[in-house]
């Protein structure tokens, strides 16, 4: 599957980074209840093998795609991480582009949730994201986590 036209490099964007950017900044819907979430994990486990870069926010953003196992696994690890660290009996913090036909994936950390969803002037970044897209860079405005550095460098190190 391509992506959507919406998506695609426009003659104002000139590059891959800046269709990254165009797509990070659109409109996301939240997987707000753990249903949401489990319904969402199908719907890339579906797609595992369609090219997603996972990109640890605060890590360099990964040049590579990475394989089916690689995103099944990081998929399994994410979801026992936010279910055991998000306390609530809502989910609330993994947001997509497209519920039904995902291609950027935003997964907030629990622990750095300031105002993920609403009107802020200045948002918390995700902690991770699942991409179609190279992505680029983004501006970190806190500082990793040891332990979160530990916990990507296990599953990608």
């Amino acid at each position: 599957m391509g992506l959507g036209p919406e998506y695609r490099v426009s003659a104002e964007q000139d590059s891959p980074s800046d269709a990254f950017l165009t797509a990070f900044r659109g409109s996301f819907t939240s997987a707000l209840r753990w249903h949401h979430l489990d319904a969402l994990w199908e719907r890339l486990r579906e797609r595992a093998d369609a090219g997603w870069y996972l990109y640890a926010v605060g890590e360099p953003p990964p040049e590579t795609v990475a394989d089916a196992a690689g995103v099944l696994s990081f998929m399994c690890e994410i979801d026992q991480l936010l279910r055991a660290e998000h306390k609530e009996d809502y989910c609330g913090i993994v947001y997509a582009d497209d519920l039904a036909v995902p291609s950027l994936v935003k997964i907030y950390d629990p622990h750095n949730l300031g105002v993920s969803c609403g009107y802020s002037d200045n948002p918390p970044l995700p902690g991770w994201v699942m991409s179609l897209i190279p992505p680029v860079d983004l501006p970190s405005t806190r500082v990793l986590p040891q332990s979160r550095r530990r916990w990507w460098r296990r599953l990608f190190g």
